[in-house]
């Protein structure tokens, strides 16, 4: 059985794209409208997501449900396993009484919460962002802020916004080698090219990040802190994309960050310490009197289970160690997985999506051993026994885990599930030719195809395979740089992390909010939207008024 994919079933452009958007609309509808539990949310977006592949597209039944099972799969093992394996880890450091030492430590550095936020939610999120990913640092900052005493609606709502500038190396660079992969395209120059547009966001972010907890003087009263936040991890992130390689770009600012801040706290401090309306107010010295102190062994020791984890995730990813075990333990692992039955090579993208027909791969490799997951979940295991847990005890920990993190699993499952039938069915090429039609706008518009993609799929990595081939085509159409626009896709991509149903479903499971996800994506929309503008007017700079700066000298406009 073989089918190729059709781009206007409706005769009428506008039209098709309403349809094939219904998915969305549905899924986002339901979540921001009528408060539905994210869960049920993606059920119903997958569900319609298959009606319409089959009723309206004239997909096989048999491909569409095939699809379906195949983004499930892969969102299980790909993503929910990482999810699930750092809020073990997480877990972990609680139940070993490590966490709260980690509190009191960032605590005794400031007692302004406007200081911890931008501590905890972005410079520390962005390392759990770097090693880990799809998720995991909203997870882990988000509890994290609770504990400190942030409130969790501000907890989920906030580190959902602050997961933005570091979402394109995720994951030890992930999303940036899945788009090298799909496009073709030299992965330095791709690499260089994010790192020349989400650094103007990294210090954009810390700002609006305050901004959306407090107001505009309270803002601007720690406006030094914000800039040497903002600051030290731009400029690491350019750097390290530009001058070194794609894995380690989110560690590196992360670390850097968090270091310059803590080094600058130590010599300055906001005249008014900001706290929540029903704290009592205090003074930096009292608040810092009133915070149990404890040695630097102690401190090291409460940290070090996210120290392992970084080990652990840096060696699962050296390409060494990956193959060495892949060939052990995949047996499919030379010929790039098994082929999913009935729907590898079955289905055909065609123009003016590709070059020329194109048979689409549906191959899944197994590769238990070497998936990110299964790293962070040796790192959670490793550490349990390093801070004296018997292996009962940690095993009745990951049970608690899984349970707390049911609803957010069917969520992410659902969600890959929804994102391939869209990729199999021709409908997220409908929506991206939509964008392509906008002509001088496109490096604009072209921002919101990836920001599309994110939305839709919850993952950088996911957006790019999405649309990364497309964004490169319509670049070359419209003679401009097809390294530009496909690091768009990635770069306008990250903006749309925050309104992804697992997103929010992490974050609601994580900060206790379950039932709060239609609040909450309500509070980041338009955040989520306006960075993604600004993303957009960055590129449209780049592509008319400093081409000189794309990597490779690849200037397309004449």
């Amino acid at each position: 059985m073989t089918w190729t994919q059709v781009y206007d079933p409706m005769g009428h452009w506008w039209l098709s794209t309403l349809i094939a958007a219904l998915p969305i609309i549905v899924l986002l509808g339901l979540l921001g409208g009528l408060r539905v539990r994210p869960h049920l949310c993606a059920i119903a977006g997958a569900s319609t997501a298959i009606l319409v592949a089959i009723l309206v597209f004239k997909m096989p039944a048999l491909l569409a449900v095939s699809s379906f099972f195949y983004g499930s799969a892969f969102g299980l093992l790909k993503i929910v396993w990482i999810v699930i394996a750092a809020v073990f880890l997480y877990d972990i450091s609680v139940d070993a009484g490590q966490f709260e030492i980690m509190k009191q430590s960032v605590a005794a550095i400031t007692p302004d919460r406007r200081l911890q936020l931008l501590l905890v939610a972005f410079c520390f999120g962005a390392f759990i962002e770097g090693s880990a990913g799809f998720g995991a640092p909203v997870a882990i900052a988000g509890a994290f802020m609770i504990g400190l005493g942030f409130k969790p609606f501000q907890a989920a709502a906030l580190n959902l916004i602050a997961n933005t500038a570091p979402v394109a190396w995720g994951a030890i660079g992930t999303p940036v080698h899945t788009l090298a992969a799909v496009t073709a395209l030299s992965e330095s120059d791709l690499n260089a090219m994010i790192g020349r547009i989400l650094p103007i966001t990294a210090i954009i972010v810390p700002f609006w990040l305050v901004r959306a907890m407090v107001s505009w003087s309270e803002t601007f009263e720690v406006l030094p802190a914000i800039l040497v936040v903002g600051g030290s991890f731009a400029v690491t992130q350019w750097f390290w994309a530009n001058h070194m390689d794609s894995n380690l770009v989110d560690i590196a600012a992360g670390v850097v960050s968090m270091i310059a801040t803590l080094l600058f706290l130590r010599f300055w401090q906001p005249k008014k310490i900001w706290r929540f309306a029903d704290e009592q107010a205090v003074t930096a010295t009292e608040a810092r009197d009133s915070v149990k102190h404890f040695s630097a062994g102690q401190i090291a020791k409460a940290w070090m289970p996210f120290a392992i984890l970084s080990i652990f995730v840096l060696l699962w990813g050296l390409p060494s160690i990956k193959i060495a075990m892949n060939k052990a333990t995949t047996p499919a692992f030379k010929t790039g997985g098994w082929e999913v039955p009935y729907l590898h090579k079955a289905v055909s993208r065609t123009q003016p999506v590709v070059a020329k027909p194109t048979p689409e791969n549906a191959k899944f490799d197994f590769n238990w051993l070497t998936a990110t997951g299964t790293g962070c979940f040796l790192a959670a295991i490793f550490a349990g026994v390093v801070l004296g847990l018997k292996p009962g005890k940690i095993f009745q920990i990951f049970g608690r885990t899984l349970v707390r993190l049911r609803f957010a699993i069917v969520a992410m499952t659902c969600m890959l599930g929804l994102g391939y039938i869209t990729r199999y069915s021709g409908m997220d090429a409908v929506l991206g030719l939509a964008f392509t039609r906008t002509g001088w706008f496109f490096p604009f518009f072209g921002t919101f195809i990836g920001w599309l993609g994110v939305a839709l799929t919850g993952s950088d990595t996911a957006s790019n395979a999405l649309f990364g081939g497309l964004q490169k085509i319509t670049a070359q159409q419209l003679n401009l740089s097809p390294i530009l626009m496909c690091a768009t896709n990635s770069a306008g991509g990250v903006m749309g992390k925050m309104i992804d149903a697992q997103s929010i479903c992490i974050a609601t499971a994580a900060t206790n909010q379950i039932g709060n996800e239609g609040s909450i994506f309500r509070f980041v929309f338009w955040h989520s939207v306006a960075l993604a503008a600004i993303v957009g007017l960055i590129v449209m700079m780049y592509a008319y008024v400093f081409p000189q700066f794309i990597p490779s000298g690849l200037n397309f406009i004449h």
